[in-house]
């Protein structure tokens, strides 16, 4: 069954086995949803109100009690379980390539601002260049993303490579993906961060290795033009 529709078209290494996951937890509670809803129309029928019926009092099954708490828990912690490697490859700074290509993002309300390294491949050196609500990564190589904050709590969120980390003031938080395509996708901010958060998009560009190479020396020259 083809259900690409729920989601955008991922585009990052670690994309299938997300949406692998969210569909299973999708299925799961879809299914106890409906039988919720079943059971919710059945109790209304059968308890319904009848002339000259009386209604007993109920005071508790400690037994279905038991199974409708223990078979969640269940759940859950199955659900942890399974997801468990894969949130600790990606959530984990650890565990991000060494030889990720590293670039830092800066929230604003309301912007994206994306700090490059210059000619010497160093960040926080002289030749640093800024560039406003565009991102720009290599294909088939792991991205590296230092994440900061200058005012409020914004939500760092690229929907096609599955990310999203909270970026909070005061705080140096780094997530990491690897494109797998070139083109153009979203940068969203996917938390309230005030009036203009509608307004509050960029644009991820992901270029092959020749590109990349190419954009950043014209920018690398641009930025140490007087």
């Amino acid at each position: 069954m083809n259900w690409s529709w729920l989601l955008p078209e991922t585009a990052s290494t670690f994309g299938p086995e997300l949406d692998r996951m969210y569909y299973i937890i999708l299925v799961i509670t879809g299914v106890v949803f409906v039988a919720t809803e079943l059971l919710l129309v059945y109790f209304l029928w059968k308890y319904r109100h009848r002339e000259g019926r009386r209604a007993d009092p109920v005071h508790g099954n400690v037994k279905a009690e038991i199974v409708w708490t223990a078979v969640p828990f269940l759940i859950v912690l199955s659900i942890a379980f399974a997801s468990r490697d894969s949130w600790d490859r990606i959530k984990n700074p650890a565990n991000t390539p060494s030889d990720a290509w590293e670039v830092r993002v800066v929230a604003s309300q309301f912007e994206w601002n994306a700090t490059y390294a210059g000619s010497d491949g160093t960040l926080d050196t002289a030749d640093d260049f800024t560039v406003r609500n565009r991102l720009f990564v290599p294909v088939d190589r792991a991205v590296k993303v230092q994440l900061r904050s200058e005012d409020v709590i914004h939500s760092f969120f690229l929907p096609q490579m599955r990310v999203k980390q909270d970026v909070v003031p005061g705080m140096a938080i780094s997530v990491w993906f690897q494109p797998t395509e070139t083109g153009d996708f979203t940068i969203g901010c996917a938390e309230l961060c005030g009036l203009g958060h509608t307004r509050m998009k960029g644009t991820l560009t992901v270029q092959s290795a020749a590109e990349h190479q190419s954009w950043l020396a014209e920018q690398q020259v641009a930025a140490q033009s007087p």
